[in-house]
């Protein structure tokens, strides 16, 4: 069974649960600029904005304990490059789950932008031959039993991946990158 057939869209991240996640690690990571600055000024934790006097505590025992000479900070360098960087992937997640993708008509079937699910759906009035199956499962769509659709995650290289199919171009005469309310425009002008 493929991973794309047993996770559930509860489990699928929306907007707001990575917000929320966004929100924390900007958060953390004012928090712990803050206590450095504080700890550079003072030399000790206690009394830092934002964290309780018991972690500042345990933040001062662990820079004498265990921390490298070039590193004498409650927060080490390290811990807020990575955090910095998880914000930019969330906010880059944000920016790709908000959105709005749309469906369209194909000759022998629809496709579908499942924003609950997180997946571009192509379902087809009639099983598919095996040559198709091979070509979509080549593009990067699988089978999934449950919804009874080719699926792919919903980014814009699923859209992308299905408008390089001839036989999943809409039948009104527009490109499946047209149907998109939001799609980017490329450097060479095409969509």
């Amino acid at each position: 069974m493929s991973y794309y057939n047993t996770k559930q869209a509860s489990e699928m991240p929306s907007a707001e649960k990575l917000a929320e996640e966004l929100n924390k690690c900007v958060e953390l990571q004012e928090t712990m600029k803050a206590v450095n600055a504080y700890w550079r000024k003072t030399g000790t934790c206690v009394g830092a904005p934002g964290i309780t006097d018991e972690q500042a505590r345990k933040l001062d025992e662990q820079i004498a304990m265990t921390r490298y000479s070039w590193e004498k900070q409650p927060f080490s360098s390290y811990d807020l490059t990575n955090n910095n960087s998880k914000i930019k992937r969330l906010e880059s997640k944000v920016k790709e789950v908000s959105k709005d993708f749309a469906g369209w008509e194909f000759e022998g079937g629809h496709a579908e932008a499942n924003t609950e699910l997180d997946r571009l759906q192509l379902f087809f009035d009639e099983r598919t031959s095996k040559e198709r199956h091979n070509v979509l499962r080549h593009s990067g769509f699988v089978f999934s039993h449950t919804n009874g659709a080719y699926q792919r995650q919903l980014t814009d290289n699923a859209i992308y991946a299905a408008g390089r199919l001839d036989f999943l171009k809409p039948t009104d005469g527009r490109t499946v990158r047209e149907h998109q309310p939001k799609a980017p425009i490329r450097d060479n002008g095409a969509r």
